[in-house]
């Protein structure tokens, strides 16, 4: 199995992770808008996942890079550069008392970044397949 194949493979699982942790996201974002969860539970539950998540994305994308994968690093790098800065400026957390105000911001960060990471998990996958067939 090539190198190639190997960092798409992993991108794959990792990408897979990802997407199963923003759909999580979603589900606990819809249960609070439906009054199923009240705001604190749900801010202890995601914040334990926001810091991860970015940091699992940044050394996804870093293996790209490392691994001369371009086309795939381009792809990542503006997601990395925009949660390097929502770190920077302390905006990455869910806040309990602001949670309602900024409600419909985090639903649709969150469904772009489901999108991102569904698009992101089927490349991967299409570039592991294409690398295993020109081993062959």
């Amino acid at each position: 199995m090539s190198v190639e194949a190997m960092v798409f493979l992993f991108g794959v699982i990792i990408g897979a992770a990802l997407l199963f942790v923003k759909v999580f996201f979603v589900i606990l974002i819809s249960d609070l808008e439906v009054d199923y969860i009240n705001p604190i539970e749900l801010c202890n539950k995601l914040n334990q996942f926001v810091i991860p998540e970015m940091l699992t994305h940044a050394f996804l994308t870093s293996m790209f890079l490392l691994c001369g994968q371009w086309l795939a690093t381009a792809w990542n790098l503006p997601l990395v550069a925009y949660n390097g800065n929502k770190i920077m400026s302390g905006k990455h957390m869910f806040d309990a008392t602001e949670i309602f105000r900024t409600l419909g911001q985090h639903k649709k960060e969150c469904f772009i970044k489901l999108g991102f990471y569904l698009l992101s998990f089927f490349y991967y996958l299409y570039r592991m397949i294409l690398a295993l067939v020109n081993d062959s």
